[in-house]
């Protein structure tokens, strides 16, 4: 639809002669036009799928040219800077390093419960039957993995570790998907974000399980305030979104008092955050044409006075209510979550210094452990359990998929970056195999993703293009009911 014009009540076009100018009325025509120039390739880059799980390979190249370059020494000191806050008596300082994982990533954790908890509203997982499947993926697909380790590397010396290859990197999986274009139909990505969603929810419980030590009960009362003001906040009808940061930081700092990673306060957070609209798209549609007509009625003269600021502030306030605090929150975190957290985390986790990796002994096992549970165990784990769960009749197989589909989906689901990382970091805390099991992680994620890359454009073949739009309105239709 073009700038200059406008689909008037009666169906006619008009032209809009009250629009709004190309560019706002205080910038530099010469500087504004080149900022556009400048600006359009980033758009368009960001709203590619696989943009973040780029800019994640990005920031790993990076950390991993850094820690073995001549200014390896830079590297750890940075982040070992220590950052915190003073007041009197009261001190709290942490390395960087602890602001990105601890701090950072609960914010990456409470979008993913954010996410977990809208799809089991009104998404993949909002019924047994839908569920079914990714359910049945996501299970295999986290045991398998895990018993995989525990084979190769079971000894009391790294069977900490079974956790680290449990989990599927979503950004990198959806971009291989997104790599391999056509031949990727609608219900294969659906599915593979049910059963990231999944993989996630196992991989935090797993965390909060597992990786928790020296609980302490002090805490989790702290915690369980925090939890508590957001429900009465709810309760009353606070409505700002920033309110409830004041709450949510208590809960955070209460789970980390109690001795659990205080990254599970941001799933609970997202799990309790309200996934209904206040209004919803009809309601809002109705306040919508309501303010429209007021303004419509009133005089120039008023136009210009308090009243359309109150009236335009009206209108602000139904589109915020038009959709869900869940969904803005999503909205709006999520990009700065895959394009700034998720690369910051890298940078500062995937710095793999060659010379302090031991692949003998325990190092190996470690290292061997990770890496044939994810880029091996994920694909035996995914396609098996599928296969089971398909001839017991206890999920049905999305229209348009097939064997093959799900052998590409075990392979992709073998990518295991982010969350294998952060598992990581709990499972071996300060210790030399930490490198070893990052080496793991780090090349069982290439291999998975170059395999499935290949398999993919061997056995997947682009659909017809109007078996291709067939396919996308049923997987729409699905993913809306």
């Amino acid at each position: 639809m073009g700038a200059a014009k406008h689909v008037t009540a009666a169906g006619g076009v008009a032209n809009m002669a009250n629009a709004p100018t190309a560019k706002p009325p205080e910038a530099w025509e010469p500087l504004f036009k080149l900022a556009r120039l400048a600006r359009r390739p980033l758009e368009t880059f960001l709203k590619i799928e696989a943009a973040s799980g780029i800019i994640l390979i990005v920031a790993a190249a990076i950390a991993l040219g850094w820690v073995n370059s001549p200014w390896r020494a830079s590297y750890a000191a940075l982040w070992h800077t220590p950052i915190g806050i003073q007041l009197g008596d009261f001190t709290f300082v942490r390395p960087l390093e602890w602001v990105v994982n601890d701090g950072l990533m609960a914010i990456f954790f409470f979008v993913v419960g954010l996410e977990i908890r809208r799809e089991i509203h009104h998404g993949e997982l909002s019924s047994l039957q839908r569920a079914a499947l990714p359910l049945a993926a996501a299970l295999g697909g986290m045991l398998v993995p895990a018993g995989i380790y525990v084979l190769i590397a079971g000894a009391p010396a790294t069977a900490s570790g079974w956790g680290i290859p449990m989990a599927t990197d979503i950004a990198f999986a959806v971009g291989i998907l997104t790599l391999l274009g056509k031949r990727v139909p609608p219900a294969l990505r659906v599915l593979l974000l049910a059963l990231a969603v999944i993989d996630d929810l196992g991989a935090i419980v797993v965390i909060a399980i597992f990786y928790s030590k020296g609980l302490i009960i002090a805490g989790f009362g702290v915690g369980a305030a925090g939890i508590a003001a957001i429900f009465a906040m709810q309760w009353i009808g606070v409505r700002s979104k920033l309110a409830y940061v004041a709450p949510a930081v208590v809960a955070w700092a209460g789970v980390y008092a109690a001795g659990v990673h205080p990254t599970i306060a941001g799933v609970i957070v997202g799990l309790i955050t309200p996934v209904r609209a206040w209004l919803g798209p009809e309601k809002f549609i109705n306040n919508l044409r309501a303010q429209v007509s007021t303004l419509a009625a009133l005089p120039d003269a008023e136009l210009q006075s308090h009243e359309l600021a109150h009236q335009l502030h009206d209108i602000d306030e139904a589109r915020r209510e038009a959709i869900s605090p869940a969904e803005s929150l999503i909205e709006t975190l999520h990009p700065w979550v895959a394009y700034a957290i998720m690369p910051i985390f890298a940078l500062a986790n995937a710095g793999v210094s060659f010379d302090g990796i031991d692949l003998s002994g325990a190092g190996a096992s470690a290292a061997i452990g990770v890496g044939l549970g994810l880029s091996l165990g994920k694909p035996l784990g995914v396609i098996a359990a599928c296969t089971l769960a398909l001839k017991l009749r206890i999920a049905v197989l999305p229209a348009g998929l097939s064997g093959r589909h799900l052998l590409v989906l075990g392979l992709v689901a073998g990518v295991g970056f982010t969350m294998s990382l952060f598992i990581a970091q709990l499972a071996f805390p300060g210790a030399a195999l930490l490198a070893d099991a990052k080496l793991g992680v780090l090349v069982a994620s290439a291999a998975a993703g170059a395999i499935a890359l290949v398999v993919g454009r061997l056995l997947l073949h682009p659909a017809p293009p109007r078996e291709a739009a067939e396919t996308a309105d049923e997987a729409e239709s699905s993913t809306e009911k």
